[in-house]
């Protein structure tokens, strides 16, 4: 077909110029001829329509980087956003932030229910959330996705977000949970960095006889006070009885659950905590800290980067530490475990058009890679979620996130939080029955047999 277009070209010249030497104008008055005209509309022909503009669209997105303590989350994901806007044409992300539990236990799950959640949000793994919403076919399943990126295997931990052999969220960072502690107040009242039960109660009544509250505490938001009641429980009741219970191999109401639920009444008794507590924020309970009003404070590995920011630690910057809680005697498993938890991510809605499913796949592949991860441990001292190279785990400075790295070496082995095994209706009941026991309204044991009581309901719905 190539070769014949000369000899059509020539031909059509040739007839060209015979009908111009013998033709007239088509209409009196016109200065164009045939050959300009021809000539014309050869030119129309050959130039190029103007390029259309992308037709623009918005992909809605949650999420809940706000307030201080979040700037440098908030920071990385603003420049993600920003990347996915160029890469994607006519793209523009609409940021809707929401403080977490408003978003996980209220907007989220009436959103889910109404089937019309945002098209990206922040999304808790396990049974009470993203499996739940996996079930209910309101997730995306993310396994083509992650396996075209080629990154199905570079995360550490997808259990809390699969379901039946398919991922439905991917999380953003993992977490630990543990202590810290003012440097320079134990210095000052020569308190010994706990690494032992009796040296951490001791630590407590050194900082209670000098008119400090020894541990900080804010448990309006009853999720707070339950991170200390999760790991005291992996103590007393060993590792694994998170996955236990909601099993029906073990129960709240068992004596080692109690068991862990008076140590911190006991606590409470004693005064080791923020007086008013109840009263209390999360943002309240690191104030007491930062402030002096408290020695410790326990807290995740998320919180750590607050103390390398002057505007944030104030004359703390720099000055704490972290330790993980101590084995307690007659515990039962292994007395060295240490929460850990990969439970906080992003989810995508499973409606979605075409353009807007590009733009995901352009989002997680700007969010999920080693250049961000990276990023989120040395800005924000957030554990990445995905294996990382030797070299950039090397690039770690911050002494507090060396040490949460370095307890995990020490670890015979990993548990995570009961708020991500047990479904949304019994972890609601934990939070109100602790608050009840702060309160001095409940024992440990009518704390535990309320709870309980939820748990078999669950169990018999399956």
């Amino acid at each position: 077909m190539k070769k014949r277009l000369p000899l059509i070209f020539t031909s059509v010249l040739s007839l060209s110029v015979l009908l111009a030497g013998c033709g007239t104008t088509a209409k009196t008055g016109s200065t164009a001829t045939p050959t300009t005209q021809a000539t014309a509309a050869a030119t129309t022909a050959a130039t190029p329509a103007p390029k259309k503009d992308a037709e623009p669209f918005t992909v809605s997105l949650r999420h809940i980087q706000i307030g201080d303590a979040q700037k440098f989350r908030k920071a990385i994901l603003d420049d993600v956003v920003k990347k996915t806007e160029g890469e994607i044409p006519g793209l523009k992300f609409e940021l809707d932030g929401v403080e977490d539990q408003v978003n996980r236990f209220t907007k989220l799950p009436a959103e889910m229910a109404a089937n019309n959640p945002p098209k990206i949000f922040d999304l808790f793994g396990g049974t009470g959330d993203a499996l739940k919403f996996a079930k209910a076919g309101r997730l995306l399943d993310l396994t083509p996705i992650i396996t075209e990126l080629g990154i199905k295997d570079k995360f550490v931990n997808l259990s809390q977000f699969s379901l039946d052999g398919k991922v439905y969220g991917l999380p953003i960072g993992g977490s630990s949970e543990g202590f810290y502690y003012n440097v320079p107040m134990f210095e000052k009242y020569g308190i010994k960095p706990p690494t032992t039960w009796d040296e951490l109660t001791a630590a407590a009544e050194t900082l209670k006889k000098n008119g400090i509250t020894p541990i900080a505490m804010g448990s309006k938001g009853a999720w707070v006070p339950n991170m200390l009641v999760n790991t005291l429980m992996g103590r007393y009741a060993g590792p694994d009885i998170v996955n236990q219970i909601p099993a029906g191999t073990k129960k709240w109401s068992d004596p080692e659950v109690v068991a862990a639920l008076t140590t911190f009444q006991d606590w409470e008794k004693k005064g080791y905590f923020t007086k008013g507590e109840l009263g209390l924020e999360y943002p309240d309970m690191l104030n007491q800290f930062v402030t002096g009003k408290a020695g410790m404070m326990f807290d995740g590995s998320w919180r750590s980067s607050v103390f390398k920011d002057p505007a944030q630690a104030k004359d703390l910057t720099n000055k704490v530490s972290y330790i993980a809680l101590p084995g307690v005697a007659n515990g039962k498993g292994d007395q060295t475990a240490i929460n850990g938890n990969y439970s906080n991510g992003y989810g995508f809605s499973s409606s979605l058009k075409d353009n807007e499913l590009k733009a995901v796949k352009a989002f997680i592949k700007n969010l999920y890679n080693e250049d961000m991860q990276v990023r989120g441990l040395l800005e924000d001292n957030l554990l990445p979620s995905m294996k990382l190279s030797d070299a950039a785990v090397g690039k770690v400075t911050d002494p507090i996130v060396k040490q949460v790295l370095e307890s995990y070496k020490k670890a015979g082995s990993v548990f995570s939080h009961f708020d991500s095994t047990v479904p949304s209706d019994v972890y609601k009941e934990t939070e109100s029955q602790l608050q009840k026991l702060i309160a001095g309204k409940a024992t440990p044991q009518e704390m535990a047999d309320a709870i309980q009581k939820v748990q078999d309901a669950a169990i018999a719905k399956k």
